[in-house]
């Protein structure tokens, strides 16, 4: 292909990458929003109870299992593998090595799915800290043996969307979430009552869920007239390929997910209601990680397989570049907008039922100090995405195993003092020491040229136009607070109308900076309502 055939086809692959972004942000972000609707609903059944933090950690274990074992890190190491034989016309060989990975899983993983719930008893009450009970590591454990099946179903789950995504088909897998929380939603509302301790139908509801999920992106294999073989070659030198890349990242993935489960662990030392507190403001921090980072990261990812695939190093410095600036445009602002208005947010998201004045208080504390980790966990999870594609995966191992030491030394060290507000610290200097060490490695890769000062440029724009807007919406909601009152209705209004309006502003105040990525977004933006 001559340089002016790829010259002219740079514009649509650009416009192809925003469609696929804009979709799968458009998808995850539904699933946030019916994810936070699922935690609105349990927190007004639960609150931050004994109860509700048993069952934090043990949903924390198997899905911390099935990153180290599978979905996440299986997609990471089979994507670039698959994608490569795909790129090489090599369909039948392609579709060989993913009927024998699903078959590979479903022996390993059920029989890890079996120890898990044999062991329950035993390896629960070893997460669990001096502030639970008997009784309390007792129902950890029986949650946990509901919960390990999704181990093995995560895990098949993993690998079919990461086949789907190779394809550039990301429709389904950004939907599928969104209907698991629905799922999970409406069975809780309709088991709690049914089942003794009622947290059990959260957790019934959790695995059924997780069953329709993989059915559903089962079900989209069609699209791309995939067929499950029953093939299962142990020698095939690509299974081989996947499970050596597979080893760095699970051991990376795994170190990232342990800091969750690390607050949890150490929240327990804090009191009861801790694990279960850092979880619930997770959840609100996950709303614009999900739909902007995951979205960008995800949709780059295939991209970037297939660059390194072809060794096109100039269009990954780009990619990599562009996809660093969009995450700062979109999650730089979300940050700003958790931290002056972690209180009113919590408030308005969880504050009713079980849910007291004295959750809204924990809650706000690790919301606040989560905000200021949310610009660096997402250009992290571009980073290391630009590492697997490149199969180079110890390169982020060996950074994530510093991240976790960063962050048990700063937790505890902190977390006496401090309590949660410690605990989270220390998620936010892992996270900023994480991206520091990512960017300066690929620096040196891409033979120090990686667009960082034009990256840097950008986004200081973007930080002032972040505390102008910060600005804006915590004055609006000062001013309405006094006035609106405590109705759901009330303060529903003096959070959404200073958030809007300090996002028009935002909109202006980028585009006047004239940042390229608040172009594209208006170009896509324009573009789609036009043709609309």
């Amino acid at each position: 292909m001559s340089e002016d055939t790829i010259a002219a086809s740079a514009p649509a692959r650009r416009r192809r990458l925003s469609v696929n972004t804009a979709i799968f942000a458009l998808g995850t972000g539904v699933s946030r929003v019916a994810g936070l609707a699922r935690e609105i609903v349990a927190a007004s059944f639960f609150g931050t109870s004994a109860s509700a933090s048993a069952f934090t950690i043990a949903s924390q274990i198997p899905n911390l299992m099935s990153n180290l074992f599978a979905q996440a890190a299986l997609s990471a190491a089979f994507v670039p593998v698959f994608t490569d034989l795909l790129q090489q016309g090599k369909r039948r060989e392609a579709f060989k090595l993913a009927s024998s990975l699903f078959w590979i899983i479903l022996l390993a993983l059920g029989a890890l799915t079996a120890l898990g719930i044999l062991l329950a008893g035993v390896i629960m009450p070893l997460f669990t800290g001096t502030t639970f009970t008997a009784a309390d590591n007792a129902l950890t454990a029986g949650l946990a043996q509901v919960l390990f099946p999704v181990v093995l179903l995560l895990g098949l789950t993993g690998l079919l969307v990461g086949i789907l995504q190779s394809y550039d088909e990301f429709t389904i897998p950004a939907i599928a979430p969104a209907i698991w929380n629905l799922v999970i939603l409406a069975l809780l509302i309709g088991l709690r009552s049914r089942l003794h301790p009622p947290i059990y139908a959260y957790a019934v509801a959790w695995l059924v869920a997780t069953v329709v999920q993989m059915l559903l992106v089962a079900s989209a294999l069609r699209r791309i007239d995939f067929r499950l073989r029953f093939e299962l070659d142990w020698r095939d030198p690509r299974v081989k390929q996947v499970f050596v890349l597979m080893l760095p990242v699970t051991i990376g993935l795994g170190i990232v997910n342990l800091d969750q489960l690390l607050n949890s662990v150490f929240g327990a030392l804090v009191s009861t209601a801790a694990p279960r507190a850092i979880d619930q403001a997770f959840r609100i921090y996950m709303l614009p990680q999900g739909v902007f980072s995951v979205a960008v990261a995800t949709v780059l990812f295939p991209t970037l397989s297939r660059q390194a695939a072809r060794g096109a190093r100039a269009e990954m410095r780009r990619t990599i570049g562009n996809g660093v600036r969009q995450i700062n445009l979109l999650l730089i602002p979300a940050a700003a907008l958790l931290i002056v208005l972690a209180v009113p947010i919590t408030r308005l998201v969880y504050q009713r039922g079980s849910f007291t004045a004295g959750s809204t208080h924990l809650v706000s504390i690790a919301l606040f100090w989560f905000a200021f980790s949310l610009p660096f966990g997402g250009v992290n999870l571009l980073l290391t995405r630009s590492f697997f594609a490149l199969q180079r995966p110890w390169i982020p191992t060996s950074f994530a195993a510093i991240n976790m030491v960063v962050d048990v030394v700063v937790s505890v060290g902190l977390y006496r003092p401090l309590g949660i507000a410690g605990l989270v610290i220390g998620t936010a200097v892992a996270n900023i020491v994480m991206t520091a060490l990512l960017l300066h490695r690929l620096w040196l890769g891409f033979g120090r040229s990686l667009e960082l000062s034009h990256t840097l440029m950008i986004t200081i724009r973007i930080v002032v136009a972040s505390v102008l807007m910060a600005a804006v919406a915590r004055g609006l909601w000062a001013v309405l607070d006094g006035l609106a009152g405590r109705s759901l209705g009330a303060e529903a209004i003096a959070v959404a109308v200073p958030v809007a309006a300090a996002c028009a502003v935002y909109a202006k105040l980028v585009l006047s900076l004239r940042i390229p990525e608040a172009r594209q977004i208006e170009g896509l933006v324009v573009g789609r309502l036009r043709r609309g």
